[in-house]
């Protein structure tokens, strides 16, 4: 276990370092000049220039490139250049609405994929089996910057029943979190009824019905905890995209999350914040994958760590 771990995690140091290497210079070489932004079109030129030495703009690529990376060692981010407050401390402040926006789209997407998918298995081929596979194909073309106004303007302006956007108050999450469950319930109810129909046709599973057991137990103590390990393969990489941010979803509902943030900073040329995003993005894939993999061990003894 101890050498497993400071693998993965020596490997996740590479991931953290490529992907951040990747978007420092990528941010940069795309058009737009974050000075401009700040201070308008009708600047003059001293005013530019002194605020471009200020903010080390001014400096080779490579020594902001060196400079970045050495904070990011201490968990110094720099300052925001739209901001002007710390990059951490404002990305920790938007984390919150990020982790509670991905928390209850995930449970909306269990509590729908779940049954449907255990339905459609344990009926295959029944009309059953059709409307839940029709379901799943509606909710993986339908995309979330369409599904959200249509709630909206159904369950917002015309019952009123929810708040149009914003976080406001408690209800303010559930349109959101509705948007983003549905795309991730209709992958995982195909997901898990692919999964149960090929552990159905195991032997162990024809000597539990062989015993009399009934089908309930059949399908949920037997042959679903043999089917997790896909399920668990693709909830992994969900919960990484969740948790990095639904960028489409929260600037639909105007939802203050870290992918709200990011576009807003990739639209202000904020540098250090765009890289502070998506270094937190990357870290929480790294984490999600590192948990998925132990989760397999527990899910299937039969796996070594070494294989995860």
């Amino acid at each position: 276990m101890p050498a497993y771990l400071v693998s993965r995690f020596l490997n996740a140091l590479w991931v953290l370092f490529g992907v951040t290497t990747l978007v420092f210079f990528l941010i940069h070489w795309v058009p737009g000049d974050p000075v401009a932004v700040m201070l308008g079109e009708s600047a003059s030129a001293a005013d530019t220039e002194a605020l471009r030495h200020a903010l080390g703009l001014d400096r080779p690529l490579l020594e902001q490139w060196a400079g970045f990376l050495t904070g990011a060692l201490s968990l110094d981010l720099g300052s925001s250049l739209y901001y002007q407050q710390p990059v951490f401390a404002l990305v920790f402040t938007r984390l919150g609405a990020t982790l509670q926006l991905s928390a209850l789209a995930f449970l909306v997407a269990l509590l729908v994929a779940l049954p449907l998918g255990l339905l459609a298995a344990a009926r295959k081929g029944s009309h059953w089996d059709s409307t839940a596979m029709g379901f799943s194909l509606l909710g993986i073309s339908i995309p979330n910057f369409w599904l959200g106004p249509l709630l909206v303007m159904v369950f917002s302006l015309g019952l009123g029943w929810f708040p149009v956007s914003g976080r406001e108050s408690a209800l303010s999450v559930v349109l959101p979190a509705i948007t983003l469950g549905t795309g991730l319930a209709a992958v995982l109810s195909r997901m898990v009824r692919s999964s149960l129909l090929e552990v159905l046709g195991e032997d162990f599973v024809r000597t539990a019905r062989a015993k009399g057991l009934a089908a309930r137990q059949v399908l949920v103590r037997h042959a679903m905890r043999n089917a997790w390990l896909p399920v668990l393969t693709l909830l992994g990489m969900q919960l990484g995209a969740l948790l990095g941010g639904a960028v489409v979803t929260e600037m639909v509902f105007n939802w203050p999350g870290v992918g709200a943030l990011l576009v807003e900073s990739i639209q202000r040329r904020d540098y250090p914040v765009v890289q502070g995003c998506v270094l937190m993005i990357s870290l929480s894939y790294v984490v999600i994958n590192l948990l998925t993999d132990l989760l397999y061990v527990k899910a299937d003894p039969r796996i070594r760590l070494g294989q995860a």
